[in-house]
């Protein structure tokens, strides 16, 4: 238990914040804060969001009767506030830990997490779901989904907020605007909502207007419709644009100081009263309460380190890393390479510093686009630019891909269209868990006909793919490579074109052959060395291409090899060791094949060592599975 926080150690659950008196929630708030930072700055997570919207969860748990009433948060990263209030306070340290709490909510792991998430736009959708499956219940709920003004840029989103309209279920849509997600949000919706909250006088005479008629009640039964459209013409006339939302027929609210506890009571207190679907507007301040979070909410998004609460220093490791993040080496190349052609642009949905694209941004901003976290639009924007005769680099982390996997195939493949997608976070990548994995993308991508499927096993690898994938009549083509770092500290080599379905054989050998994709590679190479030196030879081949597959290197290996080891950083069902089965079954050979990936199953979240571990390809599992084949 923290010091100095006799309310928030007491708190136990939601009923126990009720049981407060209103004038206590101020220092509730600041113990909640200040225990939040006290975790993340010995337990590196993510931070300015759950920071800000201290206020706001204490507000909503505090209004609302939960876990009756439902809370649905949009990607989840600023429920830290929610989970300690939520009988997880005393074992928060284990927030993101092998084995621990997630650092999103999880219906497995509370009943106060009232939908699993990860992924940004779907708490609408799945919050208007949830009232209808229960809206002919005895018991009457309120279904709140707190979503970002980052994540209402999804198309998702707005199909959410188009159905709701059409509904009369007590939905309240309460949108957290601190103009952030990870970088600073972009595109018409954010300097939308700016117009917004900065027309206090619409604001004024709209909530003053609405409650006149109200208590006058001389509207009839329709005075809820009569009401939404004066209010609609009252903002037209003030602000020459129509409210979105209450176009849709919802009522908006707002806008409101979201680190003003009281007065979001008093609002809250009023809207759950209010029958239909609703908006609340509420600003806040990403990093609220801790000042380098609030000057540098981008860096401060989710520290990479321990860090001095009272300083902000991070700690210092004891040994520094000479070799280079992988999406470092995607952001310095593509900026060499478009140096070279200038048709290469650089596109993401919203994740510029977690892909380092603003390398690019910073030296060619008119030639990379942050389009907002809109995967769909993103990848069909491309196809757009390809098709104008740019050559785009779509670059979207592996987990995020899946959310546009139609676009891939209708908008870019089926037309054979130059795009080159790279995918960062492919494989396991570590402590956000199942919905950030990069499980999939080698089997989902290696299904689509005219795609080119590739990974690299190291940083000079990654360099020649980009460089490979943007000559002429390349077509659709994917790169994906994982979180961190790979082995390589001098990786600036001069370009070289890869021939396309061309693997390499890295190691000749007689006695067993593996097969490796992407840096999984790396760890062979080790065990190769390894094994050498007790008598055996083993020969290791990099595939590099999932498709088009490597044909006459597997005739090679089936010719010579009976043993057969796969390794892949994906899962097995549908992977790299899938391909190289469906070609033995064929073209008719017979061999004992032995495949290592990612189960079919959700792997939860820890160190990426901990679940390569886990799933059996770290070192310790390759050697074993070497030792069985043996």
């Amino acid at each position: 238990m923290m010091k100095n926080a006799s309310l928030l150690n007491n708190i136990n659950l939601p009923i126990d914040l009720r049981n407060l008196p209103k004038d206590k929630l101020e220092e509730v708030c600041r113990e909640l804060r200040e225990f939040i930072i006290d975790e993340v700055s010995s337990n590196p997570a993510h931070f300015g969001a759950s920071l800000g919207v201290v206020e706001l969860t204490v507000a909503l748990h505090y209004v609302f009767d939960t876990p009756q009433d439902k809370i649905i948060w949009d990607v989840g990263h600023q429920a830290y506030g929610h989970k300690i209030l939520t009988g997880r306070r005393d074992n928060f340290h284990t927030n993101r830990k092998y084995k621990g709490i997630s650092g999103f909510p999880k219906i497995f792991e509370s009943e106060y997490d009232a939908f699993g998430v990860g992924h940004s736009s779907t708490s609408i959708s799945a919050a208007l779901g949830m009232a209808i499956a229960k809206e002919k219940d005895d018991v009457k709920r309120q279904f709140i989904a707190v979503i970002g003004d980052g994540a209402l840029t999804a198309g998702l989103a707005f199909e959410g907020l188009n159905n709701l309209a059409s509904t009369k279920n007590n939905v309240l849509v309460v949108v957290n605007d601190n103009q952030m997600s990870i970088d600073p949000n972009v595109g018409g919706l954010s300097e939308y909502l700016i117009d917004i909250a900065t027309s206090h006088t619409y604001n004024k005479i709209r909530h003053e207007l609405y409650n006149k008629l109200r208590k006058m009640n001389i509207l009839g039964p329709r005075s809820r419709d009569v009401i939404i459209k004066i209010n609609n013409s009252i903002k037209t006339l003030l602000s020459k644009q129509a409210n979105i939302f209450e176009g849709l027929s919802i009522r908006y609210f707002g806008p409101v100081n979201g680190h003003d506890v009281d007065r979001l009571v008093e609002v809250l207190t009023d809207l759950k009263n209010i029958p239909g679907p609703k908006v609340l507007h509420v600003l806040t301040k990403k990093g609220k309460g801790f000042k380098l979070a609030e000057e540098n909410q981008t860096e401060w998004h989710a520290p990479g380190g321990k860090f001095d609460k009272e300083t902000g220093k991070f700690e210092k490791t004891s040994e520094k890393s000479n070799l280079t993040r992988f999406q470092d080496v995607f952001g310095y190349t593509i900026v060499e390479l478009a140096r070279m052609n200038d048709k290469i642009v650089g596109i993401t949905p919203a994740m510029t510093t977690g892909c380092s694209l603003n390398f690019m941004m910073n030296e060619m901003p008119e030639r990379a686009f942050d389009v907002g976290i809109a995967e769909q639009h993103a990848v069909t924007f491309s196809a757009g630019l390809a098709v104008g005769g740019m050559v785009p680099f779509c670059n979207i982390y592996s987990s995020f891909m899946q959310r546009a996997f139609d676009q891939v195939i209708h908008d870019v493949a089926l037309q054979k269209l130059n795009v080159v997608f790279c995918l960062d976070r492919g494989g396991l990548s570590g402590a956000d868990g199942a919905t950030h994995h990069g499980a999939y993308d080698l089997a989902f991508f290696r299904i689509i006909p005219n795609m080119i499927v590739s990974a690299p096993m190291d940083e000079i690898e990654l360099r020649n793919l980009m460089y490979t994938a943007q000559l002429p009549d390349k077509g659709t083509f994917s790169i994906r490579y994982p979180r961190g770092t790979g082995a390589i500290v001098n990786w600036r080599q001069p370009f070289e074109e890869i021939p396309i379905g061309k693997g390499r054989k890295l190691r000749d050998g007689n006695n067993l052959a593996i097969l490796t994709i992407g840096t999984v590679g790396i760890f062979v190479s080790k065990l190769c060395d390894e094994f050498i030196s007790k008598g055996d030879e083993i020969a290791h081949y990099d595939m590099r291409f999932v498709k088009p597959i490597d044909e006459d290197l597997l005739h090679e290996v089936f010719k010579k090899f009976k043993t057969i080891l796969t390794v892949e950083d994906g899962c097995i069902q549908g992977g790299m060791g899938s391909a190289v089965l469906e070609f033995m079954a064929d073209n008719q050979y017979n061999a004992k094949i032995k495949r290592l990936g990612i189960p079919d199953q959700f792997i939860e979240h820890g160190t990426q060592a901990e679940l390569y571990n886990e799933c059996g390809y770290d070192e310790n599992g390759i050697r074993k599975a070497i030792l069985e084949l043996l």
